[in-house]
């Protein structure tokens, strides 16, 4: 290995820059729920128990009503990582649980709007949630692979919090298809550019 390649430095991504930005509202809320003796990694699991019902709330076509649980689930996810911070307690584990669950949940949402447009015969939708699955799991997974290969993988445009802020908003404007397609596309273009990021800092080595 070079020693440009031992010297790459994790850029912040755009989450990293919206929790900074935010941080004085979640630290409040994570130092109240720990006075709660709330556990961070229930307050994960609680942000996924609130996402099956937004899934499920897709899967019957009550898309408004879905968005906002999916909605309300986007902070909770956030304070998980707070509170451990907060309680001086950050490990391993906990950002691995964290970071499965952020999958779940992401695909049990997708998975509910395949279930409505799969029983309403929509086609187009059942194409568009299907890409729109295959650009997040990739996204991450490119990530996932490149870091465990020792390459900075933080570039992208369309992370899991800009999808959050796509997604989010479609459903709540009753408008699902078009994030779909938004997702579909900019989530696989994603994809290609980490893993065009990746063999760039391979050649350099």
């Amino acid at each position: 290995m070079t020693q440009e390649s031992a010297n790459i430095v994790r850029r912040p991504t755009f989450t990293d820059r919206v929790r900074l930005r935010f941080k004085n509202v979640l630290d409040p809320l994570g130092r109240f729920f720990n006075r709660l003796g709330l556990h961070p990694n229930t307050m994960t699991l609680l942000g996924l128990i609130g996402t099956i019902g937004g899934a499920v709330l897709l899967g019957f076509g009550q898309m408004r009503l879905g968005g906002v649980l999916v909605l309300l689930m986007g902070p909770v996810d956030a304070l998980d990582g707070t509170m451990a911070r907060l309680r001086g307690e950050p490990s391993r584990f906990g950002a691995f649980v964290d970071s499965v669950t952020d999958r779940w949940a992401e695909l049990l949402i997708l998975g509910g709007l395949l279930v409505h447009y799969t029983l309403a015969g929509a086609v187009w939708g059942i194409v568009l949630t299907y890409a729109a699955a295959v650009g997040s799991v990739m996204v991450s997974y490119v990530k996932a692979r490149a870091e465990a290969l020792q390459f900075d993988c933080n570039v992208g445009i369309l992370t899991r919090m800009e999808r959050y802020l796509v997604l989010a908003p479609a459903l709540l404007l009753n408008v699902p298809l078009a994030g779909m397609a938004i997702i579909a596309v900019l989530g696989n273009f994603t994809a290609l550019q980490r893993i065009w990021h990746v063999r760039v800092q391979a050649r350099r080595r």
